[in-house]
């Protein structure tokens, strides 16, 4: 893959072949929940979001092995139920999102176990496969999550740098901005630490542009995990 097929593709298992082996467990379950996060509306229960959000902690080391287990079996009754009902057919209603919601379950599902299960049996399938399948277009659903994986992974054929410079510049604002834009979820707040960047030395035009694009922004941006130092 070349750099301005990377720019431009709108399938997401090509991309992912180049970073494979070479990025962290942390960035691909982060992109799997993102993913998650894109179908929310389709998991409806309760169950299904907290396993999503346990997993997003656990990539970051805020959620233990125990608590993702216990999510993980919470949102694995939910789809071993959804299947059972499909199945049947009871409780299908004419609403056109019904029929992907079964299925829906199994994202949450899958975005809690090791990283490394994905495709390894048919019971594991990665959360952004899963995704595809339970939206009415997946080639629009695949060409929004490749933009989530040029916002997470960045440009691999391009070196970025952070300068020292930049994080010790008036008394390490730049750092808290970007800590708080990422516990916050404040992705709207990337083009003021642009103008920070900016202030503090920063001409690096990837990372000026990226904060200053329209996004999507998720955990797990390359720009904030750069500052921040998270791989």
């Amino acid at each position: 893959m070349t750099e301005a097929a990377w720019l431009a593709c709108t399938d997401p298992r090509p991309m992912l072949e180049l970073v494979r082996g070479k990025a962290s467990d942390r960035k691909l379950r982060l992109f799997g929940v993102a993913c998650c996060r894109r179908i929310w509306q389709l998991l409806s229960d309760a169950r299904c979001r907290q396993a999503v959000e346990v997993a997003e902690r656990y990539a970051d080391a805020q959620a233990s092995q125990e608590e993702l287990e216990t999510a993980s079996d919470a949102a694995c009754a939910v789809w071993d139920a959804d299947m059972k009902q499909s199945s049947t057919g009871r409780e299908k209603t004419d609403e056109p999102d019904d029929s992907f919601r079964h299925t829906a379950s199994l994202a949450a599902y899958n975005a809690t176990v090791p990283v490394g299960w994905w495709g390894a049996a048919p019971a594991f399938v990665a959360p952004y496969e899963t995704a595809r399948e339970v939206v009415p277009d997946s080639q629009v659903e695949g060409a929004a999550q490749c933009e989530l994986i040029r916002d997470i992974f960045g440009n691999p054929f391009r070196l970025v740098f952070v300068l020292a410079s930049w994080l010790a510049w008036n008394n390490g604002t730049i750092f808290k901005l970007a800590q708080a834009i990422y516990d916050e979820r404040a992705f709207d707040r990337l083009p003021i630490l642009a103008d920070a960047l900016e202030d503090a030395g920063c001409d690096d035009a990837e990372i000026l542009d990226h904060c200053r694009g329209p996004g999507p922004h998720v955990h797990g941006c390359w720009v904030l995990d750069l500052l921040l130092g998270k791989e």
